[in-house]
């Protein structure tokens, strides 16, 4: 599901640190949107 945030999959952030943040947000928008429709 993570290689659906095109930016992820294709990792246009040449700092480490932009790319991790950019990965943690993305999971943190599938897992909310998996809670909110288990909810």
């Amino acid at each position: 599901k993570i290689k659906q945030f095109r930016g992820i999959a294709t990792r246009y952030d040449r700092k480490p640190e932009n790319y991790l943040a950019a990965l943690k947000l993305a999971s943190l928008r599938i897992w909310l949107k998996s809670y909110e429709s288990a909810a």
